[in-house]
């Protein structure tokens, strides 16, 4: 892969006593130049998710993007990514990478949510493309992608995993949601999720 072909990678920060959770998109470049960021927030136990994201990649509004990297599928308390309709809206290939080995989300699901919200979510989340092992750097992290073919899609997490088992566009995510938290936290102010 050419060292100029770039990534946004989304991660998420939320305090247990927050209702918002703080998200983070990093443009990173192959060789791990960062070159944009985007903060915005999704509802805590919403289902709001999925538009954030949609809307954290129309505000940066980035071409030269190739890929979009989230960490994990469920941030927010549940607040589930819907993987193809975000696929769909952002027009490049999405990959979800998780870094824990699970048995899924099906029984969290029935234990956190009953009646309507546990029906939409059950939907979305088994519309969900399934796991694949991956081992990067001596490293297993966890990938769903929707847009590319499964040898591709671990050709182009390895790319932009130089070391250790994490994404650098999710890396660099992760800090960044981590210090706009904090901020947020002593600010008490919030980003705005619109367009």
């Amino acid at each position: 892969m050419k060292t100029g072909v770039r990534a946004l990678g989304v991660a998420e920060s939320f305090r247990p006593d927050a209702a918002r959770s703080t998200l983070a998109g990093a443009v990173v470049r192959a060789d791990r130049v960062a070159d944009g960021f985007v903060f915005g927030s999704c509802t805590v136990g919403g289902t709001d998710a999925t538009e954030t994201v949609v809307a954290l990649a129309d505000r940066l509004d980035r071409a030269d993007v190739a890929y979009l990297f989230f960490a994990g599928i469920a941030p927010a308390w549940y607040n589930l990514l819907a993987l193809q309709p975000l696929h769909a809206a952002v027009d490049r290939p999405v990959l979800s990478i998780s870094f824990e080995t699970s048995s899924g989300l099906e029984s969290a699901l029935h234990e956190a949510f009953s009646g309507e919200a546990l029906e939409s979510r059950l939907d979305t989340y088994r519309a969900q493309p399934p796991r694949r092992r991956l081992s990067v750097n001596d490293e297993t992290v966890f990938v769903r992608s929707v847009g590319l073919a499964d040898e591709e899609a671990g050709d182009v997490v390895r790319a932009f995993t130089p070391e250790g088992g994490r994404p650098e566009p999710l890396r660099v995510a992760r800090l960044a949601a981590r210090a706009a938290d904090a901020w947020r936290a002593m600010d008490g102010s919030d980003f705005d999720t619109a367009n």
